[in-house]
């Protein structure tokens, strides 16, 4: 059977979190951190080996919470993510602070991804239905096409919501042949007052049905990824525009989009049913940590993962 990996990005800042490192907060009884029921379900899915994308300046607390407990467990390597790791010609733009976003972060690990691999969220909970329907696709012989053959999990929109205010989501348009037509990364998603879903879209507020399927940034791909990400970057660069250089990302979602829109790639969407949860925000922490007790009482999880 082919080998796979998890990838799990794991640089970002965390600023809405309030300044703190977001990913390394404990939820589970034991100081579990989300990242280890994601390990847990994707080691039960079968996924062979894991590569952490972090920050450099993160990498001795990252291995002392986690990396040297779960290296004893899967083999594991590690990429890093920097702001100014740029294409030949290109300059970091004066005031800019953050990294390029998820694109960039799946290309720093270029020299580590060797096999078919799932991208997940670090502070993202995805349940396991989603690592089985990935881990399967992932192994099969793939049908001789012309196009790339890559997959990604199709959560409810309704499943992903927060209580604690809006959240970014990749909002699928999927065809009856059950695969993506496109994907628009979509901003301040939640329910107002009467119970709609809302977006900001264009400048304005747009409604958004309830029971859409929308990515949570796992994809399932095939290593030919990193060579469209890597020219893809560079284009990116160059058409960027000055008043965009401070803030404007390099993203998965938009990637993707692309390449199913230019036909060099079949993305079929995966539905899973299971309720995503997250510390978006740090009112998000309690409902997290509440919502493992209650999957650690249902006996979907042991009290102690490893």
């Amino acid at each position: 059977m082919k080998k796979t990996a998890l990838v799990v990005m794991a640089a970002g800042i965390g600023s809405r979190f309030g300044g703190g490192i977001k990913q390394l907060e404990p939820v589970g009884p034991n100081g579990e951190i989300i990242m280890d029921y994601a390990i847990y379900d994707a080691i039960e899915a079968g996924f062979d080996e894991i590569v952490f994308i972090i920050r450099k300046d993160l990498y001795a607390d990252f291995k002392e919470i986690i990396g040297n407990r779960i290296e004893k467990i899967i083999p594991v390597s590690y990429a890093f993510q920097e702001l100014q790791d740029l294409p030949a010609g290109h300059t970091v733009p004066e005031g800019r602070k953050k990294p390029w976003g998820t694109g960039q972060a799946v290309l720093a690990a270029k020299d580590v991804i060797r096999h078919p691999f799932v991208v997940i969220n670090a502070d993202d909970y995805y349940g396991k239905e989603a690592f089985v329907k990935v881990h399967e696709f992932l192994v099969q012989d793939a049908p001789k096409e012309d196009a790339y053959r890559f997959c990604m999990a199709g959560f409810i929109l309704g499943n992903t919501l927060s209580e604690n205010g809006g959240v970014t989501r990749g909002v699928c348009d999927v065809g009856a042949d059950g695969y993506l037509k496109n994907v628009v990364e979509t901003g301040g998603i939640e329910k107002n007052a009467e119970g709609q879903v809302i977006c900001e879209r264009d400048g304005a507020i747009a409604t958004l049905s309830e029971t859409c399927h929308v990515s949570m940034n796992m994809w399932g791909f095939t290593t030919d990824i990193l060579k469209e990400l890597e020219t893809g970057f560079a284009r990116f660069l160059n058409e960027m525009k000055p008043e965009e250089a401070l803030k404007k990302e390099y993203l998965l979602p938009g990637v993707v989009g692309e390449l199913v829109q230019s036909g060099r790639a079949k993305v079929a969407v995966l539905e899973t049913r299971d309720k995503w949860f997250g510390v978006t925000y740090r009112e998000d922490k309690q409902s997290v940590v509440d919502s493992f007790k209650k999957l650690i009482a249902d006996g979907v999880y042991p009290e102690k993962l490893f």
